[in-house]
């Protein structure tokens, strides 16, 4: 996964650079597990990388941190934001929202299919005065 980093406001450690590549790894790894490694594999052809991460993290006034990533998967752009005093609990909650994104992003054609067969079963569903009911046959006497 291609990985990029932006500061601003202040100096961008390599601790905190390490630290963001491993979320960002862990949230590749968390894509191929949700995806299947042959979905993951199979986009974008050779040479090209399957996701890239843009990481912007901003030194706000007072002791603020603004972390903001945009992750393209194959064929959607997702972004997450968080605001914190502390940098690294803003890159956890960023790397969480963007695995609940993911999971969302995951389970969107499945529900869409679902609610077309859910659809369909209803316009095919026959109506009660439709069904043909057997007339009870009586007995004659005599017969």
């Amino acid at each position: 996964m291609k990985v990029e980093i932006e500061a601003a406001n202040f100096e961008l450690g390599a601790s905190i650079k390490k630290l963001i590549k491993e979320k960002v790894n862990n949230i590749e790894k968390f894509a191929k597990e949700i995806f299947g490694k042959n979905y993951w594999n199979g986009f974008l052809g050779k040479g090209k990388p399957r996701a890239q991460a843009f990481f912007e993290i901003k030194k706000l006034k007072g002791p603020y941190f603004y972390v903001e990533c945009q992750m393209e998967l194959p064929g959607k752009l997702i972004r997450a934001t968080a605001k914190k005093e502390d940098l690294e609990i803003a890159i956890n909650s960023v790397k969480e929202k963007l695995e609940r994104l993911i999971k969302k992003y995951k389970k969107k054609p499945l529900a869409k299919y679902e609610r077309g067969a859910r659809r369909m079963k209803r316009k095919l569903k026959i109506s009660t005065l439709a069904k043909k009911k057997e007339p009870k046959r009586v007995l004659e006497e005599g017969s």
